[in-house]
């Protein structure tokens, strides 16, 4: 059964806990541990505290988030709350959805696209620091609300208790699973997903959480 990490030594040693590679040879984290450790020590030169969150490493600074780290097959994921409100003068930055809003992120392949980004990640680190510091709310572009696919309209009308308890979801939470849902092309699909989702949803939790 999955491990949730402790701290950054456990993550390490057993990954995020996500499923089930945690701490086996075959674990994301496992061939990225060296080059983890040397953007850990960046972070912390930098001055902030480290803690996990969300099952990775997430650095903040006076209490406010400023940058998780994570590791996925492709590199080491360095991801910056407030990233869309950064300069950005050297284009490193990526959208992590078409949804996504304030955050960014920005792939780390190897040790020596850390050292040649070194400079620039400290910039980001910095300016991304001044940004909590100076204690502004992140000002969120208006939406409005997702079409609920058809497949979901008659399985809530058909079970009032599904229809209350996603009534009652967050914003967010309501907006990740119309996301997950739409996204699928055939109805049949849309219909098993919501299915599987049902517990979840009667619960208050998002789609992807556990």
């Amino acid at each position: 059964m999955p491990v949730k990490p402790k701290n950054f030594e456990h993550f390490l040693e057993v990954g995020c806990g996500r499923c089930s590679l945690g701490g086996t040879s075959a674990c994301r984290v496992v061939p990225w541990r060296k080059l983890l450790e040397s953007v850990q020590l960046l972070f912390l030169e930098s001055g902030l505290k480290e803690q996990i969150k969300w099952s990775v490493p997430c650095y903040t600074d006076r209490g406010r988030n400023v940058v998780t780290l994570a590791a996925l097959k492709r590199g080491v994921i360095v991801s910056f709350f407030r990233g869309a409100e950064l300069r950005d003068s050297a284009g490193l930055l990526e959208k992590p959805g078409e949804n996504s809003r304030s955050g960014r992120y920005f792939v780390i392949k190897d040790m020596e696209t850390f050292e040649e980004r070194r400079q620039d990640l400290t910039g980001y680190l910095g300016e991304a620091i001044e940004l909590e510091r100076q204690g502004r709310t992140v000002k969120s572009k208006p939406s409005r609300e997702m079409e609920y696919p058809d497949e979901l309209n008659e399985i809530l009308d058909q079970q009032p208790d599904l229809k209350d308890a996603f009534g009652r979801l967050t914003p967010g939470r309501r907006t990740g699973y119309l996301l997950h849902f739409t996204a699928a092309k055939q109805a049949s699909t849309r219909i098993n997903r919501i299915a599987k989702c049902r517990d979840r949803i009667l619960a208050g939790k998002g789609w992807n959480e556990r």
